[in-house]
């Protein structure tokens, strides 16, 4: 990849975790009334509840040792819950923060026990019942009980970011009968993902919490019931994190392998190519590698050469998603999709993968690439068709029919055809080249707009994009902002074109609310960057929640990412097949990853440990 990745959260809160040992019901019986130690969102969950740990984790990985990493960027908050933390330390989630229940990344969508040790709910998924372990601790030594669940859960429905207002408004109330017990009645919401989307909520101290100030950005250093606690903070720079020795749940079955580093720092750089240096210099463990001509080259300096660091890649069955420029459709030149597809056919894909990426990438072609949920290259199921028939103009023909993809040049960076086609397109919208620009028939006005980005490679595409748009008398001026900026004005959708990226699960849900829903398209902060609104998109979002089967999941899945193609909201960029990376042989892994998560390793190596002198 090239950008950094804009993160929904809920996903993310279970990065790695611990199952229940207390197991109070076989994995036999779906949506059980009685308590169970994990939930799948369809069918049953893989492993029994007598798991020792998680099939790709090492339960006898060494503990001790540090771990230095590097992040592009910067940040200016501790906080990475609320609206005004855009550029929060990410790497808290899942470290210093729990949550309820935590993934399996061997399937799609299957949760185990952490904080509460089992899950209960009904065949319909009209409540969920949470009993929390009775081990759970803060990192101060506080008891974690249902007050804290409660405390948190309503204070990010009223003040959280909109993935959490907007999943957390459905559920119609919250009792807590007992410091043990909370349940949630989900009746009406006729969402079968909430329960496992409450699972994921992240849990924070009700005594340490301060209410009022919680949309405060800051740098006071949070509590969590993690494995780690901040241990220092230079404000922008760096974070060091340290392995609690009294971490409540280190014996749970799936945390056995993770967390085995004493303390991770973690270093931050607004220079890509200093970050490259630093790794390249020994200064830091690991490296994730998302540029293609580095990856061919750049990998011959002596650390490699005398065995000191590696490379290394591995292909994941995760879906691909999506990364592209995304049209602010909130503003009057990207309102036709004649427009927005006209100007996508105007990046040239072929002769940038082969002229400044050795032919590495592959075109991204779908919102759901190289899985079962892409609808290219396939044509719709009756299923399908059925679910569409309620809006006969959402998807067009071609893509109904699995024949579209995007255009694709000659390669020769001087294809015409592909001009002359976005012409056809711009003209049918109103729009003729006079006096060497594109200009608004009815009021000569040019067409020109502006593509934000936050470094020099976004800046890079987006000038080869820009240069494909001028053939076509199309102005596209390029700027590049500092990262607080470009967060900022992100969430307040202040801008024309973005890149962005919609990291795609294998199993879609509630976050695509908050990226394509109607209703997030004027919430502030949220990642419907386009702007989205279309009752057939929030129709099939609704259809994806309700799905009780895999099949009529997939259906609805294809069906949204037809929609979406359809509607041209995004220039499809490029993705790799696999992930590169590059580490100190110091450290080790693991000899197998986790099948569907993606990046492999989560944000801070949670399976990895470090040699032994």
């Amino acid at each position: 990849m090239i950008f950094s990745p804009i993160r929904d959260f809920l996903p993310a809160f279970a990065a790695a975790g611990a199952a229940a040992a207390l197991c109070l019901a076989p994995a036999g019986a779906a949506d059980s009334d009685g308590p169970r130690h994990a939930i799948a969102m369809h069918g049953e969950p893989a492993l029994p509840s007598d798991f020792a740990s998680l099939p790709y984790a090492n339960p006898d990985a060494p503990k001790g040792g540090a771990l230095r990493l590097g992040v592009q960027g910067a940040f200016d908050s501790l906080n990475p819950f609320n609206v005004k933390s855009g550029s929060a330390v990410q790497a808290l989630v899942g470290n210093v923060f729990q949550s309820l229940m935590a993934r399996n990344f061997d399937e799609p969508f299957t949760l185990h026990g952490q904080i509460a040790e089992s899950i209960e709910t009904d065949a319909d998924r009209t409540r969920v019942t949470f009993r929390l372990d009775p081990r759970a601790r803060f990192s101060d030594g506080s008891p974690l009980t249902a007050t804290d669940v409660r405390f948190t859960f309503d204070l990010l429905r009223d003040k959280g970011r909109p993935q959490f207002r907007a999943a957390f408004s459905l559920v119609k109330s919250v009792e807590t009968p007992d410091a043990r017990t909370i349940t949630y009645d989900l009746s009406g919401a006729n969402d079968r993902e909430l329960p496992l989307i409450l699972a994921l909520m992240p849990v924070l101290p009700a005594h340490r919490v301060d209410a009022v100030q919680f949309t405060d950005g800051g740098f006071s250093i949070p509590v969590g019931s993690g494995p780690y606690t901040v241990a220092s903070v230079d404000p922008g720079q760096a974070v060091v994190l340290k392995r609690d020795p009294d971490f409540w749940a280190r014996d749970l079955p799936v945390n056995r392998g993770f967390y085995n580093f004493d303390e991770i720092r973690i270093e931050f750089y607004r220079d890509p190519a200093a970050l490259y240096e630093a790794f390249k210099s020994g200064r830091l463990d690991y490296r994730e590698e998302t540029n293609p001509l580095r990856w061919r080259g750049g990998y011959d300096f002596p650390a490699i050469r005398d065995g000191r660091a590696r490379v290394d890649q591995i292909a994941t069955a995760a879906p691909k998603g999506m990364q592209g420029f995304a049209f602010n459709t909130r503003r009057a030149p990207f309102q036709d999709p004649r427009v927005r597809e006209a100007l996508a056919m105007l990046f040239d894909f072929e002769w940038l993968n082969a002229n400044l990426f050795g032919g590495l990438y592959r075109r991204t072609r779908s919102f759901f690439d190289e899985s079962e949920l892409a609808s290219v290259g396939v044509p719709a199921s009756p299923a399908e068709r059925a679910l569409l028939a309620r809006w006969p103009d959402a998807a067009r023909e071609d893509i109904l029919e699995g024949r579209w993809s995007p255009p694709a040049s000659d390669g020769s960076g001087r294809d015409r055809a592909m001009s002359r086609r976005a012409l056809v397109l711009l003209k049918q919208a109103g729009y003729a080249i006079r006096d060497r620009k594109l200009r608004d028939i009815a009021t000569g006005t040019p067409l020109s707009f502006e593509i934000m980005t936050s470094d020099r490679a976004q800046e890079r595409l987006a000038t080869h994009f820009a240069n494909g748009l001028a053939r076509v008398g199309v102005e596209a001026r390029v700027r590049v902002v500092d990262e607080v900026q470009y967060q900022r004005r992100r969430q307040k959708f202040d801008f024309d074109v973005m890149p962005g990226i919609w990291n795609a699960s294998a199993s879609p849900g509630n976050e695509q609310r908050t990226r394509w829903g109607s209703e997030s398209a004027a919430q502030e902060a949220s990642f419907n960057l386009a702007g989205a609104r279309s009752p057939a998109i929030d129709a099939l979002i609704d259809d994806i929640l309700a799905a009780r089967r895999r099949e009529d999941f997939v259906t609805a899945v294809r069906a949204l990412d037809r929609v979406l193609l359809s509607g041209f909201y995004i220039v499809p960029l490029f993705h790799s097949p696999e992930q590169w990376f590059a580490y100190s042989t110091k450290l080790a892994r693991p000899a197998r990853s986790a099948r569907y998560a993606a990046p492999l390793f989560g944000a801070t190596l949670d399976t990895w440990w470090r040699k032994s002198p």
